[in-house]
């Protein structure tokens, strides 16, 4: 849940390091360092963003050719200074970053105690350099032995580089359950916690997997080996974004610019899958699994977050078209209540960064109990998609702000293709109507694209509910998990309490809340339950609540009875929440510019939740 950038090589590491630490500042942070080597080893730490650290170090020594740099989201001790990262062995001859947990920590810290160590911090970081040493000095190994007997003796997830007083040109570095990437440079290398830091030095990426260490030194060959000690050849990628990805491209927010690609986003998760023209939907990703996906008797969808909201949009579509039971889980419970899964069950697990470690721990799970499974992700070569049998990329491209835009309708795109795909495969969808949504498909980035033009319209209804502190969000059918999915953006990056409900539910608890001050939104488009919501709608107006109804164009009988009326295109009710979740963004965006928050950073957040 934090960031990671190392180099080593023949460059000044001081100013690729604090450039690659303001690229990771999506991923959420509450304090940040740099450690640099320059006859001594040097380590300067601050809470708080990286430019208080870049200002607390204008007066000090940047000299180095080596260097590691971290952004600390607290687990083990409060954010400050002393508790970030990097942290010194008790030599101060070695430091370390780390991303992740030690599990363990606590026994292996009351050894280390018990043979005189001493702790400055809170973390369990501080053990694990500490316990380096220690097997370091005691056992008499060099540096990448010495971290590999060490990761032996750890429980927990990690994502470390090492860096040596004795070692000028060598880092090392060692992962599980936490991503980490080493990039390959000319007679260099750099390491981060994903490819965002690195994709302007180099295309040349290796993806460590679990239980990998790498020793790299600048002008030699990178050594692969696993915590058994047993030797791999590194498989060198190739990174599939460019710079400007990384860029606001003159949107003042990351979120909003993400908000705005999202016609682009959905087109480009179709490129080649979908080709209405012809009558076919493809997946290739999952080609080889596909008899079992026809087959099977139950589907799960695993997912967090925005990602569970859309597994539950994909719950409605393969139950309606394919007509394949399905379970969408939270993947945090879904391994402590000892679920029932066998061979025969297709597991499907969601997740925009590809590292989110409840899913993750998921898949283990599942995997254990035999069952096939499928994973949907944004990131190439991520821990889900390799920890999958098989599974589909989203192509949304990189998407760095903190709350999730973008990613929700490409994954909901594909959960559509593949509906439709195993619908017309297994004969539960008539061809026409099977033609007939296809097209449909085929236009939503352009309407999406008409959907944004109301940015100004729904800039101006946030402006007057800057000040609730509640609000309520309705919705039924395939407009539930659109409530759910609106209601999480605006409690995200606004802070305003919301909850999202079916809006027949309202009834059994949430009306009592309602009054002048509450406002309500409703998604209430013209398919569907559309006079059930109409008596809902009316439900609220009788105890004075104020009403913000997400409509079809044309509508006349719910913009009677709303406060305010947002109009989107018609479409098919299957595919509405591609465009009703894209207004919900933007009143989540503007109301919370206007309350002066963090968009892209909200507080306490993290992008990627890579520890339990």
């Amino acid at each position: 849940m934090c960031g990671i950038v190392a180099y080593v090589g023949d460059k000044d590491a001081f100013p690729i390091l604090i450039k690659g630490l303001y690229r990771l500042e999506y991923r959420g942070y509450d304090s940040a360092g740099i450690a640099l080597l320059n006859e001594s080893l040097k380590i300067y730490k601050t809470r708080g963003k990286v430019a208080d650290l870049e200002n607390f170090m204008q007066d000090k020594d940047h000299k180095g050719k080596i260097g590691i740099a971290h952004t600390r989201w607290a687990t083990h001790g409060e954010p400050n200074d002393i508790n970030a990262h990097p942290h010194y062995s008790r030599t101060k001859k070695l430091a370390i970053i780390h991303n992740g947990i030690i599990e363990n920590y606590g026994p292996l810290k009351e050894e280390l105690i018990s043979r005189g160590y001493r702790f400055t911090s809170d973390t369990d970081t501080e053990v694990l350099i500490h316990l380096i040493e220690d097997i370091r000095q005691n056992e008499g190994v060099d540096l990448p032995e010495a971290v590999r007997i060490a990761l032996n003796q750890v429980i927990g997830a990690y994502a470390i580089v090492v860096i040596s007083d004795d070692h000028p040109d060598m880092l090392v570095a060692a992962r599980k359950g936490s991503p980490l990437v080493v990039g390959i440079g000319d007679n260099e290398y750099y390491l981060a916690s994903d490819a965002t830091p690195i994709v302007e030095h180099t295309k040349d990426v290796v993806y460590l997997d679990d239980e990998e260490i790498v020793t790299v030194k600048k002008g030699e060959k990178m050594l692969l080996k696993t915590i058994r000690n047993r030797v791999k050849t590194p498989y060198i990628q190739k990174l599939e974004f460019n710079l400007s990805a990384l860029e606001k491209g003159g949107f003042e927010h990351f979120m909003l610019k993400e908000i705005y690609e999202q016609p682009r986003s959905i087109r480009d998760s179709m490129r080649g899958r979908l080709n209405a023209r012809d009558g076919i939907v493809s997946l290739g990703g999952i080609l080889d699994y596909e008899p079992k996906l026809l087959n099977t008797h139950r589907i799960i969808i695993i997912a967090c977050g925005t990602s569970w909201h859309a597994a539950l949009v994909g719950e409605y579509l393969l139950e309606e078209l394919a007509r394949i039971p399905v379970e969408v889980e939270y993947a945090s419970e879904f391994r402590y209540r000892n679920p029932v899964i066998d061979e025969t069950d297709i597991v499907i697990a969601v997740s925009q960064s590809g590292e989110t470690a409840d899913t993750l721990a998921a898949i283990e799970l599942a995997r254990e109990k035999g069952a096939t499974i499928l994973g949907i992700c944004n990131v190439v070569g991520s821990s889900i998609a390799r920890a999958t049998h098989a599974g589909v990329y989203t192509h949304a491209g990189p998407e760095i702000g903190v709350a999730s835009t973008k990613a929700f309708t490409a994954q909901v795109t594909i959960l559509t293709l593949m509906a439709l795909r195993l619908a017309i495969k297994k004969g539960t969808i008539e061809t026409s109507r099977f033609q007939q949504i296809i097209d449909e498909l085929e236009e939503i980035p352009r309407k999406v694209e008409e959907t944004l033009n109301l940015d100004k319209e729904i800039s101006s209804i946030a402006k007057i509910f800057t000040y609730a502190r509640n609000f309520l969000y309705l919705g039924r059918g395939y407009n539930f998990p659109v409530a759910l999915e609106g209601a999480l953006k605006l409690k995200e990056i606004s802070y305003i309490h919301a909850e999202g409900y079916p809006a027949a539910e309202m009834k059994h608890g949430p009306i009592a809340l309602i009054d002048r001050e509450m406002p309500v939104v409703v998604i209430a488009t013209n398919r569907g339950p559309y006079d059930k919501v109409l008596t809902n709608i009316q439900e609220v107006k009788a105890r004075k609540g104020k009403i913000i109804a997400i409509v079809t164009k044309g509508d006349k009988k719910v913009r009677e009875l709303a406060d305010y009326s947002i109009e989107i295109p018609e479409t098919e009710e299957l595919l509405v929440p591609l465009l009703a979740t894209i207004p919900l963004q933007l009143i989540a965006y503007h109301i919370a510019v206007m309350r002066d928050c963090n968009v892209d950073q909200p507080r306490n957040l993290a992008k990627s939740v890579t520890v339990e």
